[in-house]
């Protein structure tokens, strides 16, 4: 019984990978905004202002399109402001409404709509993988020598198929369910890295416990 459920399982985890592969090739990975292809515009307000005074401004203008804004310059007396698009309606409607709120005189010509590239998943992850590849050879090393009972390779070879597993099936449930590729991916990537080591380590615990009670029991 116990080993139909864990087929079952197994192959509901292989169609979640398939299907999330097939989302990828179709649609690609979502993204958050500051890595998407976007348009930026950079206001100098020449003073202290609070953001949430700007976000009134680009509610009125965006409505309800995402938008990011970031203080910018040595002394943060200048807002970025990054949406999906933005036109140059949509410029001046901003421009005229921070002239009427910070009592500037920006003008349109001094305001360039600029082009940011989207990030790319890989390039987002590239500087994690050599940190992660070298923990993970430690901790596999650490894991052949505490279950070399249970054969070094195997284990091995388990906790490998498990991590990737467990990796395979996030990164595939984000693509399906569309949950955007940004700040919070690495701490999930960590988070599900972590669990599967500790499922793999109470499996194995469980197995050389079992096998202790045999030999004990001869």
């Amino acid at each position: 019984m116990k080993q139909n459920k864990n087929k079952i399982g197994l192959i509901v985890l292989l169609l979640i990978i398939v299907a999330g592969i097939a989302m990828i090739v179709i649609k690609g990975f979502a993204f958050d905004l500051k890595y998407q292809d976007a348009k930026r515009i950079e206001i100098a307000l020449g003073g202290t202002f609070s953001l949430e005074d700007v976000k009134s401004i680009t509610n009125e203008v965006f409505g309800k399109d995402p938008v990011m804004l970031q203080k910018v310059e040595v002394f943060e007396d200048a807002v970025s402001i990054t949406a999906k698009d933005i036109t140059d309606e949509q410029k001046q409607g901003i421009i005229d409404r921070v002239n009427e709120k910070f009592k500037t005189e920006v003008k349109a010509e001094d305001v360039d709509i600029i082009t940011v590239a989207h990030t790319r998943a890989r390039d987002l992850l590239k500087p994690y993988i050599f940190p992660f590849a070298v923990a993970t050879v430690v901790i596999l090393a650490y894991m052949a020598i505490r279950y070399h009972s249970l054969s070094s390779a195997k284990v091995i070879a388990q906790t490998l198929a498990i991590v990737i597993l467990a990796q395979a099936v996030l990164f595939s449930v984000m693509a399906i369910a569309r949950i955007p590729i940004g700040r919070l991916t690495i701490p999930l990537v960590l988070v599900v890295y972590l669990l599967s080591l500790i499922g793999c380590t109470n499996r194995f615990e469980k197995m050389r416990k079992k096998d202790l009670e045999e030999i004990e029991g001869k």
